[in-house]
């Protein structure tokens, strides 16, 4: 039986190996991407996501933009770390599939009122605010929504933006406590996991072999992993994305445990963290599954047999 789910993504290199994976898993039926402003701004992230359909031969997969800003502060981006593209590495054509006319925020309020309750997952990639817009405009969807898996925050991480706060959490903090106080069951992928996760030389060869696509893949991990193999000294950069899609083919993979966590809205040092309780020392209620480690060689053994298919 296969899975429906909607990606929701600010593509970056990360978001893209995660897009291919969806795509080349037949247990996974992609109604749509939604794209939002994060790594890039909204024009690029639109832009990179029918590249990636493209690269893929899935033009058939809608994509629509959304928006284009955080719902209550400026944009924040990554360039410095994702390139001035968001997509640097290897150079690929311009798409020629078609944006969708529909708001991606239109896209998710229709999809979520049409299908049956309990029969779409929402995969968000990067900052929350399509789905947080949606869920404001729209309450009535939030509770036919299935589950929510999505990439953000950390605990014993912490940041990697701020010293406090993991990007996607960062950008649209106001959007992230709006979704994690939904009630929508959630998943979440922290920087604890994908520092587990890291793009050694070895694993980024193996990619380079993998598949007509595998080597579009291996060039975006050599462009993107630089910046936190020289941030961080380790042996490869941590790929955050893809453990979202992950999670849905082989849960095992993953340990992690059911805990509260709020979002930090209005600290001076601290905006945009996830206070997660790891511990239960809060006593408020659980409101997410918070994976604490992810078993890495089958991560990415997943990956590149999958890839391996397009």
């Amino acid at each position: 039986m296969t899975r429906n789910i909607i990606i929701d993504t600010d593509p970056g290199q990360d978001d893209a190996v995660a897009i291919l994976l969806a795509l080349a898993s037949p247990e996974l039926n992609l109604l749509g991407i939604c794209a939002v402003a994060g790594n890039v701004p909204l024009p690029l992230t639109s832009k990179n996501a029918r590249i990636v359909c493209e690269l893929a031969g899935r033009v058939d997969v809608p994509v629509f933009a959304g928006c284009a800003a955080p719902m209550a502060r400026a944009l924040v981006t990554a360039e410095h770390v994702h390139g001035k593209t968001g997509l640097d590495g290897i150079s690929l054509p311009d798409p020629q599939m078609p944006l969708q006319d529909r708001h991606a925020v239109d896209f998710l309020i229709e999809t979520l009122r049409r299908e049956p309750p309990g029969t779409v997952t929402l995969c968000p990639l990067g900052p929350l605010t399509n789905i947080a817009t949606a869920f404001t405009r729209a309450p009535d969807i939030v509770e036919r929504v299935q589950q929510i898996v999505l990439m953000g925050g950390a605990y014993f991480e912490v940041g990697n933006i701020t010293p406090a706060a993991e990007f996607n959490i960062y950008v649209d903090p106001e959007a992230a406590e709006i979704v994690f106080k939904s009630g929508v069951d959630l998943v979440v992928m922290p920087l604890d996991v994908t520092h587990g996760a890291l793009a050694t030389p070895a694993r980024v060869a193996a990619f380079r072999q993998a598949g007509r696509v595998g080597p579009a893949v291996a060039s975006w991990l050599e462009f993107f992993e630089r910046f936190d193999t020289e941030k961080y000294g380790s042996e490869g950069g941590p790929l955050h994305d893809p453990t979202v899609i992950a999670w849905l083919l082989q849960p095992g993979l993953f340990t992690g445990r059911r805990i509260n966590v709020e979002i930090e809205t209005t600290g001076r040092w601290t905006s945009g963290m996830t206070v997660a309780d790891w511990w239960g020392v809060s006593g408020r209620e659980a409101n997410a599954l918070f994976m604490g480690k992810v078993e890495a060689q089958g991560f990415f053994d997943l990956l590149t047999n999958r890839i391996a298919r397009l």
